[in-house]
């Protein structure tokens, strides 16, 4: 069983809710129907009547036959209390800006957000408990999807940042024995400052343990181990792991850095570079320096490699909204449906 299987089944157990905003998406309507028929979870779909209606027929699927909700989210009622709630919550945090700063609106206006933005709408669903989840970005862009985020869920207490990681399903287990790592940040922060770099990490061992059930081993990655090189990128990675330290102790989760990426994976490499370190060739999270080295690293996994890459799993929120690409596919959909199930399992133990 491959990695998205073996979520896909946690997350049948957990019989949560997932709200997809994107209705008029054929894709979407085929999704819900696999999530609901899978018993993967509960979804609503957002969505006008015709956008509905339009996106069935291409998908040749009925959502009421399955008893699947639909809200429309330009009229339902329900965008009239949430944007009470968001109208409050925008504004308490835009009054501890200075005044000069400060964006205030009116009741008006955060009802106009709602009715014409539906992540919005559906992030409000999630904040305030109708849902677990959200999934979207079949449709919306990737700062579209992080904007709703950060202006309805917000993100985690002690956690400044969203940001991403993918899970690699390997086609060969790694000199430790382990068939799947967490790599980040890949999708989201381009240079990430050491402090950023923490809760990057901090994020995707959070990640990991929910979707895999296994205990993170994080790596601090660099072309350096332990000072074997020096220069200013190497600094950023090492100051990272020091801040790190004390929060990563008190949570219990092995980490070590700076590192090769040698070192963080092969046991006889780590023990002439790195001898007495906290990771000795076993990682299994490895959180790269910036995108650039991410991105690059992920990509030659999954193409040279032949690994299947999961994601990128938003992390960091309050609640799990997680993204898709413009190119998904219904199963794709279906896929990151059940990491949001399981990351919002994770939140609530």
């Amino acid at each position: 069983m491959n990695t998205i299987a073996e979520i896909i089944e946690k997350a049948r157990q957990f019989k949560g809710t997932v709200v997809l905003p994107e209705g008029m998406d054929p894709r979407v309507i085929k999704a819900a129907c696999a999530v609901k028929d899978r018993g993967i979870a509960e979804p609503v779909v957002l969505g006008t009547a015709a956008e509905i209606a339009d996106a069935e027929a291409k998908a040749g699927l009925s959502l009421a036959e399955r008893g699947i909700k639909t809200v429309d989210y330009t009229s339902d009622p329900l965008g009239e209390e949430l944007a009470a709630i968001y109208l409050e919550a925008w504004n308490r945090k835009e009054s501890r800006k200075p005044p000069e700063k400060q964006k205030i609106i009116d009741a008006a206006a955060a009802l106009k957000t709602l009715r014409t933005k539906r992540i919005y709408f559906g992030g409000m669903m999630v904040k305030t408990g109708r849902v677990h989840g959200l999934v979207a970005g079949s449709i919306a862009s990737t700062g579209d999807m992080l904007r709703a985020a950060f202006h309805t869920i917000g993100t985690q207490p002690g956690t400044k940042l969203a940001s991403s990681c993918f899970l690699m399903d390997l086609a060969k287990p790694t000199p430790a024995g382990d068939g799947t790592l967490a790599f980040a940040d890949c999708a989201v922060n381009p240079n990430p400052t050491a402090e950023q770099l923490v809760d990057i990490a901090f994020a995707s061992a959070q990640t990991f343990k929910a979707l895999t059930g296994k205990e993170p081993r994080v790596a601090f990655l660099s072309y350096s181990t332990k000072g074997s090189a020096a220069g200013e990128l190497v600094d950023k990675v090492r100051q990272a792991v020091e801040i790190a330290g004390p929060r990563f102790a008190e949570a219990g989760i092995a980490m070590d850095g700076e590192m090769q990426l040698d070192a963080a994976l092969v046991k006889s490499v780590a023990e002439l570079k790195n001898p007495g370190g906290a990771i000795q060739g076993d990682a299994n999270v490895l959180v790269f320096p910036d995108l650039q080295a991410g991105n690059i690293g992920y990509k030659l996994v999954q193409r040279l490699a032949g690994a299947e890459a999961v994601g990128p799993v938003l992390q960091g929120l309050a609640k799990p909204l997680n993204d898709l690409s413009r190119g998904c596919s219904a199963e794709d959909i279906v896929g990151t449906v059940a990491i949001a199930m399981l990351q919002a399992k994770a939140l609530e133990s």
